[in-house]
Order: structure tokens, then C-alpha cells, then sequence
């Protein structure tokens, strides 16, 4: 499926448009996360990054060609082999990872798409009891330099609409602000045993 409103700038301007230390940090992902699955993984801006925090695998999915091939050479460049990139359309053929395999999903830009609640509930799955699912988008209530157009960016509170959707979610925190561009929610996967 094509992405909706999908289409990159150039990688340098791009990576100037996220604080990335700020947004991981805002999720607390490090060596205790575990496995990371991150969807629409770009020029790499963030699976880099998480890769060397975690130092674990990190599983990065883009749905475009160009966008897999520039995240694998820059791991490999980087020396990060924890990096496993793949072209895949995880709106119609789900992560291809078992269940519970992974400590956080990140949903970072892409939940404008067709389908938000379907791949919240896929990133549940591949999540382990109280992992995380991390959802950064674009704001909304400022004018950005990028991001999808006002009619289908979804606020916080949309957000957390279709979290609820999604019986084994539960809110960790409130939405917060993350400069200059973003917001983030994030989301624990509930212990069915609790």
C-alpha cells in the first residue's frame, strides 16, 4: 500500500526537524528495553539511535525501497549489526515477528495512515507484558515545517481514542510535548495475568 502523504525531504534537512535524544529519552529506551520494532524506520534517524542505546536487535521497516537501503548502509557504515532493516508493508502483512519479541514498538509519524488502530494493535502483539508502544506525530495546534496535512494529522487525544481501541493498551503517561515539532504517548502493554 502507499503511504499517504509519504514523501522525504533530504536527510540532512529531515534530521534537524527531531530533538532524537529528547524522544528516546522520553520513552526511557535503553540496555533494558530489549528487542525493538520501529515502523517506518526513514533515513534511520531513530533505529540508529536506539540501536546503540539498547544494543539490542532493532527490527526497521519502511514500506519504500530507497528508505531501506539508506537505513542499511548507514548501520553497516556505523558498524551496528544489531540492525536488521526490511522493505515490508506491515499495514498488510503485520511486523512478521512472533508475539511478545519485542521490549517497545515504535510508531514515530505514521499514525495518519489508513489503519492507525490495526498497527497499534500489531505493535501490542510483537510487545512483551509491560513493554512499550512509543507514538510520536507531528502537533497539530502549531504550524510545522513538515508533517501530514491538518485534515489527517491525529492529535494526542485521537491517539489515545484508538489506544482504547486496543484492549491490551494502557496509558503509561499523559501525552507530553517533545520540541520542537512533536508530541509523544506513551503506551504499556497490560499482563493479562494481572
Amino acid at each position: 500500500m502507499k503511504y499517504r502523504e509519504s514523501g522525504m525531504p533530504e536527510q540532512a534537512y529531515w534530521e534537524t526537524l527531531f530533538d532524537v535524544e529528547g524522544v528516546l529519552d522520553c520513552f526511557s529506551l535503553g540496555p533494558s528495553t530489549g528487542a525493538v520494532a520501529e515502523l517506518g524506520c526513514g533515513y534511520g534517524t531513530f533505529t540508529l539511535e536506539v540501536a546503540k542505546r539498547t544494543g539490542a536487535l532493532v527490527h526497521a521497516f519502511d514500506i519504500d525501497p530507497a528508505m531501506v537501503e539508506v537505513t542499511r548502509r548507514r548501520a553497516s557504515q556505523q558498524g551496528l549489526s544489531t540492525v536488521l532493516v526490511a522493505q515490508r508493508d506491515v499495514f498488510a502483512d503485520g511486523f512478521g515477528l512472533p508475539d511478545a519479541s519485542c521490549g517497545a514498538a515504535l510508531l514515530f509519524n505514521i499514525l495518519h495512515g489508513e489503519a492507525p488502530v490495526e498497527m497499534l494493535r500489531e505493535a501490542a502483539r510483537v510487545v512483551v507484558a509491560g513493554g512499550t508502544v512509543a507514538v510520536i506525530h507531528w502537533r497539530s495546534d502549531i504550524d510545522t515545517p513538515r508533517g501530514p496535512s491538518p485534515e489527517i494529522r491525529p492529535g494526542p487525544e485521537q491517539i489515545l481514542a484508538w489506544a482504547q481501541a486496543v484492549p491490551e493498551l494502557c496509558v503509561e503517561t499523559p501525552p507530553v510535548l517533545l520540541p520542537p515539532w512533536h508530541f509523544g504517548v506513551r503506551l504499556t502493554k497490560r499482563d493479562p495475568r494481572v
